[in-house]
């Protein structure tokens, strides 16, 4: 039974976003490839989970939350077929992929390296699934998945007694628990092995799947430097414990819940994307509309990870775009980079509505 348990939460997690993101391109080339397809289904992924689930927790039913389940499984099969068809199209060499992962570096010092980086990265995650944290809003977000996974109803449970309550609307409108609660549920897993052991192994791994993106534009083809980079970035996390509220802290004990999904993976890949508008834009080119509906979708996810993160996930879009707007000219952006904000927009006014 775990076997088959494991085996669903790698599809689930990893398989199945991997293969939804092949709609997108970075133009990247092997590796950096699979991880850019990787994050951006997921982001794909969650923005669809947050679109279906909100609405039907303002619309309060029984069985809401089976419903939840089997509309987003449709949107997912929709996601992964469209993706396919997209790849077919393109005639992506998979060989290409795969032999980049396994290959040798042929430079020693970046082997070494290499060494180094994934050896703490698997640090980072045997200490954060392993080791006992006292964390004092699991006692709200892991009893809110455990509940949801273990009853039909959201946010319609006092998580601290276990009594009814009315619809908590507020809380409602970032359902990350309530996506954990899914993943529990589809698997056969308990909520809290989903919360405190699972996810912080993927997440951890995909927050430097974003990093090591970033790396790669920032050095382009020097290797060593890429390492460096990531080889940096692990150490400040280690020891990026002086404060409860710092995003290393947040990625290594607070992995599971939906802040930190925002501080340490929607936020640094929303950089990521506003790097590659400039880019285009430097080059005197327009980004296509797969990378506008990618941009939109991490908007979205930002929502789900927190009722904050709208405001953050705006704040951060109008800044970052208003900057491609006046520094190259480019005025006919705008009507697409407010299209990217119309739903953190509209779940921003929700929040003002129910608070």
């Amino acid at each position: 039974m775990l076997a088959i348990q494991i085996l669903l939460l790698v599809l689930l997690l990893v398989v199945v976003p991997t293969m939804a993101g092949g709609i997108f391109d970075s133009g990247e080339t092997g590796l950096h490839k699979l991880l850019f397809m990787w994050v951006s289904g997921q982001m794909l992924l969650l923005a669809g989970f947050q679109l279906i689930c909100v609405p039907l927790i303002l619309n309060p039913r029984e069985d809401n939350f089976k419903h939840v389940i089997i509309l987003y499984g449709v949107y997912t099969l929709a996601a992964v077929l469209l993706s396919m068809g997209v790849s077919i199209r393109r005639q992506a060499g998979r060989r290409t992929i795969v032999a980049e992962v396994f290959a040798p570096e042929a430079d020693l010092t970046a082997g070494v390296l290499r060494i180094f980086v994934l050896a703490l990265l698997v640090l980072q995650q045997v200490l954060a699934g392993t080791l006992a944290y006292e964390e004092g809003d699991d006692a709200f977000y892991v009893a809110v998945s455990s509940i949801t996974a273990q009853s039909e109803t959201m946010y319609e449970i006092l998580p601290y007694t276990g009594g009814a309550t009315g619809l908590d609307a507020r809380h409602g409108l970032a359902p990350f628990p309530v996506w954990v609660a899914m993943i529990s549920r589809l698997t056969g897993m308990h909520a809290a092995t989903i919360a405190q052991i699972v996810l912080p192994v993927v997440l951890i791994a995909m927050a430097y799947a974003v990093y090591a993106l970033i790396g790669r534009r920032l050095f382009k083809e020097n290797r060593r430097g890429q390492l460096f980079f990531l080889l940096l970035l692990e150490l400040l996390v280690i020891f990026g414990g002086q404060s409860l509220y710092t995003a290393e802290n947040f990625l290594l004990v607070r992995t599971a819940q939906g802040k930190a999904v925002l501080a340490d993976i929607v936020i640094p890949f929303t950089f990521l994307l506003l790097f590659f508008l400039f880019e285009k834009l430097e080059q005197g080119k327009m980004p296509e509309i797969r990378y506008w509906l990618l941009l939109g979708m991490t908007m979205i996810t930002g929502c789900l990870c927190s009722t904050l993160g709208t405001l953050f996930v705006c704040l951060l879009l109008a800044v970052g775009g208003g900057c491609a707007v006046f520094c190259y000219r480019k005025w006919k952006i705008l009507p697409l980079l407010a299209a990217c904000g119309i739903v953190p927009l509209a779940m921003a006014l929700l929040y003002l509505r129910f608070d």
